[in-house]
Order: C-alpha cells, then sequence, then structure tokens
C-alpha cells in the first residue's frame, strides 16, 4: 500500500479561500501560476497523496470568476525546448493546455508571445494558432528590463506592448514552463489596466519552495533539483523576517527582484504594495497539507535521485552545461543520498554485468529493472526480438498475474510477422519490438487469449512502479513508461555506438 504523506483536500479548500481574499482588494487580480497548472507530477512525486490536477480543480471552482492567458518565450519556441514529463516542444504544449483547459470548462483568453522579434519558427507557431481561431499577442522585450524602472513603467517600456482585454475578474497568467514571461505580462497588464482607471493586484500562485518548512527540508532541495537548469537557489527570504520576524523560504530570482517589482508596482498604481516581501506576495499553502512529514521528506530524496540520473542523461545528450551537473552533485550531498539509494539501479547493474560476463564481447547491455509496488523486482533484457523495456513489461505483468514465466502471452509467430514487416516493408535497420508495439501485439492477443487478457487488465498496476534502465532509452519507449505511470530512470550511456540507429 502506498504510504500517503498530504491531504489534498485539505489543500484545494485552503488555495481557493487565499485567492479569493486576494480578490476582494482589487477589480481585477492578475494571478501568476507557477509550475505545471494541469499534471504537476513533481508535486505528486514529492507530496505523496497530491492531486497531480489540484491546481486545475482550485481554478475550476473559480472558474466563473477566471480566464487565462497562456505566455511562451519566442526563444523556447526557436530552440524546440521540450516539456520533460510529456516529451513534447512548448508550442505543442501550448496547444495541449487549451485543449486540457476547455475540457474542465475554463475560458482561455489569448496565448501571448514573449520577447518576440520576428523568430521564423515562432511566425509559423503564430500562424497556427490564429488559423485555429486563437487569439495571439506579440511583446517585445524591454531594455533594461527589470532594473531600470523609469523606462519600464513607461510608453517606451510597457506602452509599446500590446494590451489583452480581459473580463473577468481573476486572469491567471500561466506557461509551458519557467522563464516565459509571466510575471513581465502580468505587470503589463496592470500598466494598462492602472490608464484605464482599473484597481488592479498581483500575486503567484507558488507550490514550491515551501516558505514554512526549513531551507534544507528535502521537499525544497528536490524543487532545486528539478530547476537545476535554471539555477535556481532557495535562500531565506530575508524580507519577510525583518518585516514579522519569521522564518520564510523563498528562491533567489524572487528575493532579488522583489524590491524592483515592488518599486515597479508602486509606479505603475501610485500606491505603496501591501506586499512587505516576495513570500507575501504568493499564495502557498501547500505545506498546511502535509500530513507525515517522513513520507515526504523520503519521497523527496527519491525524486533528487531520480532529477540526479536525469541531468547526468542530458549532460551527455550535450543539453545541459558541466557547472548543472556539480550543482546536482552538491543537491544530491545536501540531501544524503546516492545514485544507488534508488532500489531498482543495483538489481539493473548487476544483471547487466552477469550478461556481459556470459558473452565474450564487453558490448553494452541494455537491461531495466522494476521495482513492483510490493517489493518485488523483476527485470528485462533487449534481446534480437524485444527491447528491454518490452521485455520488462511484459516480464512485469506476467508476476502481477501469477503466470508462469515459461507461458507465451504473444504467439512468436505473431512477433515475428511484425518484425518482418518493420524489417522487408517498412525497411526499418532495428527490427526489435519496442514497447508501444508490443503493448498493440499484448491488446489483439487478449481478445482471443485469456491469460493475455487477465496480464493486460494488469497493466493499470504498474502506475507508480520504479524503474532504472543500464542505459538511456529512446524518446517513444521511455514516454510510454511514464504514459503508463512509471517512475524510469536510465544510467548516462548509449545503448550503441550508432550515432543514429540505437
Amino acid at each position: 500500500m502506498d504510504k500517503i504523506g498530504f491531504d489534498s483536500k485539505k489543500y484545494i479548500v485552503e488555495q481557493s479561500r487565499y485567492i479569493l481574499e486576494r480578490v476582494n482588494n482589487y477589480d481585477k487580480l492578475y494571478l501568476e501560476f507557477g509550475g505545471k497548472l494541469i499534471g504537476d507530477k513533481h508535486a505528486k512525486r514529492v507530496l505523496p497523496g497530491f492531486d497531480e490536477d489540484s491546481k486545475i480543480k482550485i481554478l475550476q471552482k473559480l472558474k466563473d470568476k477566471a480566464e487565462i492567458i497562456i505566455c511562451v518565450y519566442a526563444g523556447d519556441i526557436e530552440r524546440n525546448k521540450i516539456r520533460g514529463d510529456y516529451g513534447i516542444t512548448y508550442d505543442m504544449d501550448v496547444f495541449r493546455l487549451i485543449d486540457e483547459f476547455r475540457e474542465y470548462g475554463l475560458s482561455v483568453n489569448s496565448v501571448v508571445i514573449t520577447r518576440y522579434h520576428g523568430q521564423p519558427s515562432t511566425r509559423l507557431f503564430i500562424n497556427k494558432l490564429e488559423k485555429r481561431d486563437i487569439l495571439v499577442y506579440t511583446h517585445s522585450s524591454i531594455e533594461g528590463y527589470p532594473s531600470d524602472v523609469d523606462k519600464i513603467v513607461s510608453e517606451e517600456g510597457f506602452g509599446q506592448n500590446s494590451y489583452i482585454p480581459t473580463t473577468k475578474p481573476i486572469v491567471v497568467v500561466t506557461a509551458p514552463g519557467g522563464g516565459s514571461g509571466k510575471l513581465a505580462t502580468c505587470l503589463n497588464q496592470m500598466y494598462h489596466e492602472n490608464h484605464m482607471g482599473r484597481k488592479t493586484g498581483y500575486s503567484k500562485f507558488e507550490t514550491f519552495p515551501v516558505w514554512n518548512i526549513p531551507l534544507k527540508h528535502p521537499l525544497n532541495i528536490a524543487y532545486e533539483a528539478a530547476t537545476v537548469d535554471l539555477k535556481d537557489v532557495n535562500m531565506i527570504d530575508n524580507f519577510h523576517f525583518e518585516k514579522y520576524h519569521e522564518v520564510a523560504v523563498n528562491y533567489n530570482r524572487d528575493v532579488e527582484t522583489f524590491p524592483i517589482i515592488r518599486r515597479i508596482i508602486e509606479r505603475i498604481t501610485g500606491e505603496e504594495p501591501k506586499y512587505q516581501s516576495p513570500t507575501d506576495m504568493g499564495v502557498n499553502r501547500v505545506g498546511f497539507g502535509i500530513t507525515d512529514d517522513e513520507v515526504v521528506k523520503e519521497a523527496s530524496r527519491q525524486e533528487i535521485i531520480r532529477r540526479s540520473f536525469a541531468t547526468d542523461c542530458d549532460f551527455k545528450k550535450g543539453l545541459i552545461d558541466q557547472d548543472t551537473v556539480n550543482w546536482m552533485k552538491i543537491l544530491m550531498e545536501e540531501a544524503g543520498v546516492k545514485s544507488d539509494d534508488r532500489v531498482p539501479v543495483k538489481p539493473a547493474r548487476e544483471y547487466a554485468e552477469v550478461l556481459r560476463q556470459k558473452t565474450e564481447n564487453n558490448d553494452i547491455k541494455a537491461v531495466i529493472a522494476f521495482e513492483l509496488k510490493d517489493g518485488r523486482i523483476v527485470t528485462g533484457k533487449t534481446s534480437s526480438l524485444m527491447d528491454s523495456s518490452s521485455a520488462a513489461l511484459l516480464n512485469s505483468i506476467k508476476v502481477l498475474a501469477n503466470v508462469a514465466d515459461e507461458i507465451y502471452l504473444l504467439s512468436p509467430m505473431i512477433l515475428e510477422t511484425i518484425q518482418k514487416t518493420k524489417s522487408t516493408v517498412l525497411h526499418s535497420k532495428m527490427p526489435m519490438l519496442n514497447a508501444n508495439e508490443i503493448l498493440i501485439a499484448l491488446a489483439i492477443s487478449a481478445v482471443t487469449n485469456p491469460t493475455a487478457q487477465v496480464c493486460y487488465n494488469k497493466l493499470a498496476e504498474l502506475s507508480g512502479v520504479q524503474a532504472h534502465s543500464t542505459v538511456m532509452l529512446k524518446k517513444d519507449d521511455e514516454q510510454l513508461l511514464r504514459d503508463l505511470g512509471l517512475d524510469i530512470t536510465c544510467d548516462p550511456v548509449y545503448p550503441s555506438e550508432n550515432l543514429y540507429y540505437m
């Protein structure tokens, strides 16, 4: 049974109440949403019991009062930045977000392209949005932002960027990821609203870091690990301590920019802001939802290890620099964890070593180990028939269904036919079957094979399973495992010497 350390229902009630309290002070509240609005997998992993869609459920309760603006940085479109948990680019994630918001009955006002200067890929993206009747606005960079307050709060600053007409008292400003320009968009709107005589306010819906737990609590270190590529560092909010004599945790960008943001808001509104600290600006009640601190600590330590593996793999792929890897090592030391504290790591590596010793060559051996939720370990290896992901999936559902290892779930003739189709019809140089192909074959076999049906029904029990691979998986296999709900990590090793076919 999974251990629970967080009360999601309590959190939703408290967070909703605090948002409404903020709204009552203004004609319109611009609410910046940090983190993932839908499907917050990180929060779910570090706060066992957290509803990954709790943020959107909070908004759904407020849907009559709220509309949404989605920001995306033009530079992220140009370099095809990937959202790691879904394996899709930021431009595609904008489409996904719009679809999901609509499913929840939420009003999407528009998409704002930030720091736009005519970049060609971004121009194509804008065309795609407009062809689907999505309102698009573009905001250019403001020289001297955020330090040159005089220029920012002027016709040459916010005045040069478009105002986005809105009609509801809460305007949620969200994005596919960090650095998308959410804050600047909120301030830009406040500037224009003020010129129209409306009283507006700004607040930030936050989850991490958690302000009312210790700075070096594993939960807060896990946040640093999750944003290691952004170089975010947690720190004590000195403004909050000086004003209230209360220790609060925030992160470097908010603390460093708070005096400037406060001056910008004061210049826009002509009034001294009510916020005395960056923590004041946030609406963050997540700490009050923790019900078992030890459960949360252990879940957070495991997340730090997972993030360490992801960092090492990104470095191997040339996506991040050595400084990022070094900082992740420091975070691992602060949390007091090492890579093999993750249970499936050692079994995967040990089995790969056994396979190496059985062969005359020293080729890389691709092995995956699954740690089932009852603690049992199941492994799978790459063969001429299927890759390690496929083997581990089949072996695991057989174990869960108490089906003997020697019993075939899939007819060898069917698998050979699929392989032949891949190699001779589709001219694939990699005829071994991947996880997606194996699952399709399993679904078809389940129609006529009762044993296959029993195993097929066990796929849902793989959600929450921990897994580790001795090689970096192909993107499609890794994403499929994530879609099934597995938490997968990989050693930073390419599965072969090939540069394209792996």
